[in-house]
Order: structure tokens, then sequence, then C-alpha cells
């Protein structure tokens, strides 16, 4: 009997082997981690969709090392590790066509890191398909794009950073647009509406370019775009736009271009404030905010928040005023509840 019962386990054995084998073979794929990496970049050959990405920085000699992604996406900010000593990051990135501004350029195709700080190390790395991340959709205009091109930088670009892995950025800000140019085109508001999923978060900052948009209209087009991501099941955020650095003789903001009074008149922030308190939107006041940091810094401190010293632009921000803007964002989301604070870094 025993005899009998090695021989039909000898036979299963075999049997099952052979009948696995295919499927072994077909799991050979190599995983998506450091083969895809040189020193300084990585590339990864993955379709549009949003993935999760772990990396493991540090080794031997002390380090310091930054992730940015895509078009010039900041996603994770400089780490630094001691000699000998590693640590493990994580945070969830948006692949897209096109991986920028919605109407620029194709970009290169699957996910593109680059490695980045002071002396960057990267000891390991893993890219998986997330499952049921949070999005973040933004829609604006060129102070919260993916700038193409430095020294520009839009606030939504740095947002990325301040997230956990489980949180996307869906950029969708467009240089040059107003309210009426993002309805009517169908790359933005025809293409993003069918992207929000229910419990989204779709943060609004339209008002820069409404230079010649009577108070009726702006509001009316706020309103269809608060209805719309509603429609969708999504959760509409309004911000009201970032000052202009335009100060007064008494080291003030208070006039109109920097606080986005339009040539008719329309004080714009005023309106999304309105609409906000109408539709009982959550608001986050960005024209507040930023203002009263501008004229904390003053005349001289807050040009390096804009592009002053490179561009004589005291509209686009730096990089580095990007991310101060970003981190005012990051506040508001976590002060409002509508960001977790596990899924948020703070510093």
């Amino acid at each position: 009997m025993r005899r009998f019962n090695i021989a039909l386990l000898a036979a299963l054995t075999l049997s099952t082997a052979l009948s696995t084998a295919p499927a072994q073979a077909h799991d050979r794929t190599p995983p998506l981690g450091l083969a895809n990496c040189t020193a300084t970049a990585c590339h990864f050959d993955v379709p549009p969709g949003t993935y999760d990405v772990t990396v493991r920085l540090g080794g031997e000699s002390a380090a310091s090392t930054a992730v940015s992604g895509e078009t010039r996406r900041s996603l994770l900010p400089e780490t630094a590790t001691a000699a000998g000593r590693t640590v493990t990051r994580g945070f969830t990135v948006n692949v897209r066509t096109p991986e920028g501004e919605p109407t620029g350029p194709d970009g290169t195709p699957g996910l593109d890191l680059t490695l980045g700080g002071t002396a960057p190390a990267l000891a390991d790395i893993r890219v998986t398909p997330a499952h049921h991340p949070r999005q973040l959709i933004l829609i604006g205009d060129s102070t919260v794009c993916d700038q193409p091109g430095d020294p520009y930088s839009g606030w939504g670009q740095q947002l990325p950073q301040f997230l956990r892995k489980g949180v996307s950025v869906a950029n969708y800000a467009d240089s040059g647009e107003s309210t009426v140019t993002y309805l009517e085109n169908p790359l933005l508001w025809g293409t993003v509406q069918p992207l929000i999923h229910p419990g989204d978060l779709v943060l609004v900052q339209l008002a820069h370019n409404d230079k010649t948009t009577d108070e009726a209209t702006y509001r009316a087009n706020l309103e269809t775009l608060v209805r719309g991501i509603r429609d969708r099941g999504g959760r509409p955020v309004l911000v009201t736009p970032i000052v202009r650095r335009w100060f007064n003789a008494d080291g003030t903001l208070n006039n109109n271009t920097a606080l986005l009074v339009n040539g008719l008149g329309v004080d714009l922030p005023g309106v999304v404030r309105s609409v906000a308190a109408a539709e009982g939107v959550t608001l986050i006041d960005l024209t507040a905010q930023t203002k009263a940091l501008v004229e904390s810094l003053g005349v001289e401190g807050s040009k390096a928040i804009y592009l002053y010293n490179e561009k004589k632009d005291n509209t686009h921000t730096s990089a580095h005023g990007a991310t101060v803007y970003a981190g005012l964002v990051r506040d508001a989301l976590v002060a409002r509840h509508l960001l977790p604070e596990d899924r948020v870094r703070v510093g």
C-alpha cells in the first residue's frame, strides 16, 4: 500500500508540474524596478493610468535625493540619508497623454522619473498599478499648470510632493485659459469632466485670464463647472487666484492689478467667494493667503516667490514660490478635512 501511494504521489507531482509549467513561464516578465533605471533617471514602459511608486533611498555614502517625473512634476521632496542607511518612501503618480498641459505636446510615452537632489542615491524602486487611489483633479491656468520649461512652475506642479502614496494629482490646468475658453475647448472641460469619478476632489482656479469677462458670465461659468463636477459625483473646491506681485507705495497689494479686478471692474476673487457661499462649495481663499504672505515678505523678499529676478514677471511663480503656494493648498485641504493627515507630507 505504501509503495502504491508513493508512486501515485510521484505521478501526481509530475502531472502538476507539467500542467503549471506554461503559467510559470508566462510569469517570468521582469518586475518594474531598478533594471529600468540609470544613476539619474528611470523609464517604465507602462500605459496611461495611475501608479504607485515605492523607492528606497540611500546607500554606502551619505545622500540627499529628490524625485520628479513626467513634465517636471515634483513627486518626492529632497530626502537626506546618512552613510550606510536607507529610507523607504512612496508616492502615486498619474500617467497620461499629453503628460503635461492638455493642449501641449504628447510628451514621452510611459512613466519617466528623474533623480535629483544634492547627492542622489536610489537603492531600489518598484512601480505597480494603483488600486482605488484618491484623485485630485486640477482645473486652472498658467499659475497652476505643469509648466514645461524652467524657471517657470505652477503650484499644481509642486503639489504632488506633499502627498503620500494613495493620492494622485491629475493636473489639467492649461496656460492662457479663462473660464470661457476652458469650458469651450474639448481638450479641456470636454476631456476632464468624463474623467471625474465619485469622490474625486476637483480644484478650480480660473481668473487670471478672465480680463474681459463680465460678472454675470464669470459667475455662470463657475456655476457650470461646479454643477458639472457634482453631476459626475466629484467634490468641487473653488480656489481664488494667487495675487500678482504689484505693490502700492505703502507696501500693500490693495490695487486692482494685484487683486485681480479685471478691466470691466469685476472683482474676480470676490465672485469666486460669492459662488462658493451660494452653492455650498468648499473655498480655498488663496488670494487672501498669498496677499498676506507677499506683503509680509515685502518688495524685495517677495521677488523670489515670483519670476521677477529672472523675467521681471510678477504673475508667474518660481519653483520655490510654487512650492510655497502648493504648501498653502495642502494645508487648506487638511484643515477642511478633505484629505486625511496620514496621506499628506508635512515639513
